[in-house]
Formats: C-alpha cells, sequence, structure tokens
C-alpha cells in the first residue's frame, strides 16, 4: 500500500484525538504536530487504563495508541475502547518495535492502522487523515509479513472461511487486492473502475462478513486462507 495521501484542513474540522503514550515527549511532540496540523487532541494519557479513561470521557474519534505502557498494555486497552458500539474510535497503534506479533495483535485487537514511532511529522497527520477516512494503514511490509505468518497453516476461523461464498466474484478479487496492501485509489487504478465504486465493493464486504473496517477485513483474509505467499495484489 501506497503511502498517506495529503489530506485538507476540511477533513480534520470534527477529527478529534486522543495520545496514549508512556513518554511525556512523545505525546507533547505528537500534540504539536498535529496540532499545528488543524486536528484537536483532545486528552493524553501515560498507561493503558488513563487511554481508556480518556477515551470514555472524551469520545474521540481516533486514538494513537502506545503498544507497551505501564499498568495496561496498548493492546488490552484498544480491546477494552473498542466495544462495537457505533460510537467507537478508530485505534492507530504506536510502536518502536517493528514486530509481526505486535502487528497481528494489534490488528486482531481492532486496530485500524500501524505506525512506527519514528515516523516523519508529514506521515504521521497524513496517516491520521487516512485512517479517518475509512482506509487500512497497513505497509507493503507489514502485509507481506503477515501473509507469511498465516500461510504456514490451516485457516483458523472457518466460520470466517465459509461466510466468503456470499461474496461475489468482484468482491472476492477486491478482498484479495485490500489485503495484498493496495489502498483504495491503487485499487481503482488496477480495477479500471472509480474510487467511490471501491469503497462500495469494501463496503458490502464489510457487511456481509460483519467486520468492522478495512483491518479487519485483511485479517479475515489471511485467517481463511484466502490470501497465500506470492498470490498478494502485487506479489509483496
Amino acid at each position: 500500500m501506497s503511502g498517506p495521501g495529503p489530506g485538507g484542513a476540511a477533513e480534520d474540522t470534527a477529527l478529534r484525538v486522543v495520545i496514549a503514550d508512556d513518554q511525556a515527549l512523545v505525546r507533547t511532540g505528537f500534540r504539536m504536530i498535529l496540532t499545528a496540523a488543524g486536528i484537536e487532541v483532545v486528552a493524553e494519557a501515560a498507561d493503558g487504563e488513563e487511554a481508556v479513561a480518556a477515551v470514555r470521557r472524551t469520545r474521540p474519534d481516533l486514538v494513537l495508541m502506545d503498544i507497551r505502557m505501564p499498568r495496561l498494555d496498548g493492546l488490552e486497552a484498544t480491546r477494552r475502547v473498542l466495544t462495537g458500539a457505533a460510537g467507537d474510535p478508530q485505534v492507530v497503534i504506536l510502536t518502536t518495535f517493528d514486530l509481526d506479533r505486535y502487528v497481528y495483535a494489534a490488528l486482531a485487537a481492532g486496530a485500524s492502522g500501524f505506525l512506527l514511532k519514528d515516523v516523519t511529522p508529514e506521515y504521521l497527520v497524513a496517516a491520521v487523515r487516512l485512517v479517518r477516512t475509512g482506509d487500512a494503514l497497513l505497509a507493503p511490509a507489514i502485509t507481506r509479513r503477515l501473509v507469511e505468518r498465516f500461510a504456514t497453516g490451516p485457516p483458523r476461523t472457518p466460520e470466517i472461511h465459509r461466510d466468503l461464498a456470499t461474496l461475489t466474484p468482484r468482491e472476492l478479487e477486491v478482498l484479495r487486492m485490500l489485503a495484498g496492501g493496495l489502498s483504495n485509489a491503487e485499487l481503482s487504478a488496477t480495477l479500471r473502475v472509480t474510487e467511490a465504486t471501491v469503497k462500495t465493493h469494501v463496503t458490502r464486504i464489510l457487511s456481509k462478513l460483519n467486520l468492522r473496517d478495512r483491518a479487519q477485513a485483511v485479517v479475515a483474509a489471511y485467517e481463511s486462507g484466502l490470501i497465500t505467499p506470492g498470490a498478494t495484489a502485487r506479489g509483496d
């Protein structure tokens, strides 16, 4: 998947963010970057318990959630704030560790994206805007490792695999490409359809599989065995 697009200030009018990280300098830096871009930071949290409380108190649109925090780690905090309710925020996991187990655990917990803390300020802002539009923040390198992880064994959730039978051939094609790391723009170019059509396909896939967002669709594709090494959309 390509990097986040430029976005615009108009997109951020209603965008409210909580930053959860046990390092004060990281929180301060991220707050300054987002605030300068016109994105409102409504609360900060130094550990997972504070993060859960902040989310419940402020009801943000998005949470930047560190993985390694005291008292309650970011993965468990993510599970607690994503209750399945309509008002749940989107969560982007932050970490300094580019490790497979964190990638999968974060997505399985319901996170909509995964970022390393050394991203540039421009990329951070663009990433927040990207997730806000409903895209999943999954770099091709991360997607590739997820493929390798799930290709070594049988499908782990056969109930999801059975649900794939409800998808049309085109929807299955879109799901494979989505799981291969393609963005909406890349899907549009590859399939030679408009981005609006791509979004319609993605929405139908999520509805039929009873999934929350694109990231969960990616996990479902891997767990069902739909994707295997060498079968990603671009051979990553």
